[in-house]
């Protein structure tokens, strides 16, 4: 399960941040399935988790819009992550008109529970 945080300036419009996050979930999940999680393109609750963030005050940013996904590590993932989030920011810029963003991956050693199945 994806968890993805955008932080954004607060200059960034409504609509551009509504699109991104009607767009992310599966875009994200795209970017990220790998054998060992697969996507079949049945987003269910809880398959990956948006929060969006405008600065504060304190906040110093190079962009505008920075996406940043933190999904668990699988070597067949970290094999082509570059490609990965490359494939994704070309991916977003084409659904929501974005040009001035970031995109960060980071595939860190994990485990996710849910509670009892």
């Amino acid at each position: 399960m994806p968890l993805v945080e955008v932080t954004h300036a607060l200059t960034v419009d409504s609509s551009v941040l509504e699109k991104l996050g009607s767009v992310l979930p599966h875009l994200v999940s795209v970017a990220v399935k790998c054998p060992e999680e697969p996507y079949d393109g049945d987003l269910q609750p809880g398959d990956v988790e948006l929060r969006f963030r405008a600065w504060g005050p304190y906040d110093r940013c190079g962009l505008p819009v920075v996406i940043e996904i933190r999904s668990k590590y699988f070597p067949s993932r970290a094999s082509s992550r570059q490609s990965r989030v490359d494939a994704l920011h070309a991916a977003l810029a084409s659904a929501t008109g974005l040009s001035d963003f970031g995109v960060y991956l980071s595939l860190p050693v994990a485990a996710w529970s849910q509670g009892p199945e």
